[in-house]
């Protein structure tokens, strides 16, 4: 019975260690390796808005340079993305069709670097600091998220 329990104790442990959160934290500009996909991401500006899209509050932009480093097709989307306040306060991505680089969907070939915009709707303040949350998709099966500081690091 006690070889049971500690079999089970240890099959515990061993799944627990496997699908752990790997948090990599870096800086705006610094490559991040989110599942098969690298990542660089900037803040891009804030900005009101189109006729058709307006944020309850500023949208604040940023750029991503996103490349596929595996050798299969791999998808991403906006919402792997996510801003983080100073409250700790998650905010997703808002996909306002700005511009053809907005990211709704996109499909990423292997080793084929892509630059796309997105933005989130938040009570910007230029002293506080934002972080971007970037989580990978289902089909990326992976356990690493990245936290990017963009704004006052």
């Amino acid at each position: 019975m006690i070889g049971v329990i500690i079999i089970s104790m240890a099959a515990t442990l061993y799944m627990y260690t496997q699908y752990q959160t790997n948090f990599i934290i870096a800086n705006a500009g610094e490559s991040v390796v989110v599942g098969p996909v690298e990542y660089r991401i900037t803040f891009d500006g804030i900005q009101k808005g189109n006729k058709e899209t307006m944020p309850v509050n500023t949208f604040v932009k940023i750029r991503i340079i996103a490349k596929n480093i595996s050798e299969e097709k791999t998808r991403i989307s906006g919402s792997q993305f996510y801003m983080s306040d100073e409250k700790r306060q998650k905010h997703q991505s808002v996909y306002g069709g700005f511009s053809a680089e907005d990211l709704s969907y996109y499909v990423l070939e292997p080793n084929k670097p892509v630059i796309l915009t997105t933005q989130f709707d938040v009570p910007y303040d230029e002293q506080k600091q934002y972080n971007i949350i970037v989580r990978p998709s289902k089909q990326q099966s992976s356990v690493d998220t990245a936290l990017i500081c963009i704004i006052n690091c």
